[in-house]
């Protein structure tokens, strides 16, 4: 969730604790000084560090003697210092979080209000929180809607979070579904991602959804409800082990180009053709993109839906085409530059 600037809730904390150590120990000291000046028994000394430090002034246990009495004004003095910065900082500790859960969610508020071609993440389980980290990584904006508080107080506090039920329209519309250009329905239920994907589909036609499956019987009912592609990870994890002993190399391949590993030595990405690109109206070969960019083009999609896969030199490259192509980070940095630049 979001962090109000300037403060800091790990060091008050650690200034509450070392201020408590501090009260238990000036109570040990005195408990035992008493004890051994004054020979009172183990309960009445500590009663008198209570009383002492309390300011409550019931008065003395027993007659203090000369020696106890200067050791029980030494004990006044550190206890009401420790007691007095102990209040004022279980005060701050207090106001620092009420300011910063008024102050944080006012802040949330208002970037989510700015939100528009975003996407929206429903369910903060392992599948959406995996896919909010390939999003921040890009990075791209998104908000994340969780019903579980606890789930989503553990979330990244740099991200924009939403406490709601994803089922209800109300909740998407906070999260400015009407703006957004993607909706990603990862709840631990299929009933509940059904629900979803019928109010996203309702509130925002133009949608592109994505949805989780748990059971096969699920992801029928999820297309069927608006879903465009519905993704089973037990499917998905049971299919990319059997091609790990069936075919390893291509897997270390994928494993290479997807950044599944933690490496990026190689990445695929769709690279978008502006309408006033130099890349536009051009041939694979006429472009230059894998002479000039080192980077090389493994299929085009067409406006329409159309798609050519390993695509010839003479394949045209048009305006409002998508290129899926594979090559070093920097190089598809570049590329895509070209793909958005002006002539």
């Amino acid at each position: 969730m979001a962090r109000l600037p300037g403060t800091n809730p790990l060091q008050t904390f650690r200034k509450v604790l070392w201020i408590g150590c501090a009260l238990l120990i000036l109570s040990a000291i005195g408990t035992i000084g008493f004890h051994l000046i004054e020979g009172w028994s183990w309960l009445d000394s500590f009663y008198m560090v209570v009383i002492t430090f309390s300011s409550i002034g019931y008065g003395e246990v027993h007659p203090l003697s000369r020696t106890g009495r200067i050791f029980n004004v030494g004990l006044i003095i550190c206890g009401a210092l420790a007691v007095a910065l102990g209040i004022g900082s279980l005060t701050e500790a207090l106001l620092e979080f009420e300011l910063l859960q008024y102050f944080g969610k006012r802040k949330m508020d208002r970037q989510i209000a700015r939100l528009s071609g975003h996407y929206i993440i429903c369910g903060a389980g392992r599948v959406g929180r995996s896919a909010a980290r390939e999003l921040a990584k890009k990075p791209v904006p998104f908000v994340v809607v969780e019903r579980e508080q606890a789930k989503a107080e553990a979330l990244d506090p740099e991200w924009l979070v939403i406490h709601g039920d994803a089922t209800q329209e109300s909740t998407l519309q906070a999260a400015r579904i009407q703006e957004a250009a993607g909706l990603v329905a990862a709840t631990t239920t299929d009933a509940g991602n059904i629900f979803i994907v019928l109010n996203a589909r309702s509130l925002n036609p133009k949608l592109k959804i994505i949805a989780r499956a748990s059971e096969e019987e699920a992801a029928k009912h999820l297309t069927k409800a608006g879903a465009n592609s519905v993704i089973s990870p037990y499917v998905f994890a049971g299919h990319y082990i059997a091609q790990g002993l069936l075919r390893p190399n291509v897997v270390d391949f994928l494993t290479l180009t997807t950044g599944r590993d933690g490496r990026h030595d190689m990445v695929i990405e769709e690279i978008a053709i502006g309408a006033s690109s130099p890349l536009a109206g051009t041939t694979i070969g006429q472009s230059g993109i894998h002479r000039d960019y080192g980077v090389i083009v493994l299929a085009i999609k067409h406006p329409g839906g159309e798609t050519r896969f390993n695509p010839q030199a003479r394949d045209e490259i048009g305006a409002g085409d998508c290129l899926i192509a594979m090559g070093e980070p920097s190089n598809m940095s570049n590329l895509e530059l070209a793909a958005a630049e002006q002539q």
